[in-house]
């Protein structure tokens, strides 16, 4: 099961960290994502650790240089800071789990478990 949490309303120039809680067996191969949805918008990837190599965070353009994904040791949480956040990152943001290996960490079918999502306003 995946729980995210830490969304609320900040203003344009600052910064929130959401935390996706991951339960559950962890497999040593895994990817977690973050997605968002702005209002009448389709899904959209943001970024993703993988857990291979020692630890890979990959980003979105949209957001990269502002947002950073990190991981605690346990491997039970998932964090994706944001920094310098600007009105068009207002979504409501996902944390996502696939169990094994994927070079398409982008693409929502390969995650099999979503948590139920937390929303960000960035005002003006």
């Amino acid at each position: 099961q995946l729980q995210a949490s830490g969304g609320g309303l900040v203003q344009a120039g600052g910064s929130l960290r959401l935390s996706c809680a991951v339960s559950g067996r962890t497999y040593a191969s895994h990817i977690t994502g973050w997605f968002r949805q702005a209002p009448g918008q389709e899904r959209e990837f943001v970024g993703a650790f993988l857990s291979w190599n020692g630890g890979i965070a990959t980003y979105a353009d949209s957001v990269k240089g502002r947002f950073t994904i990190s991981r605690d040791n346990a491997r039970s949480t998932v964090w994706l800071q944001m920094n310098n956040l600007r009105p068009e990152d207002t979504a409501v943001y996902y944390c996502a789990r696939r169990n094994g290996y994927s070079g398409s960490y982008s693409r929502e079918d390969i995650y099999g478990y979503w948590g139920q999502g937390t929303l960000v306003t960035v005002s003006s």
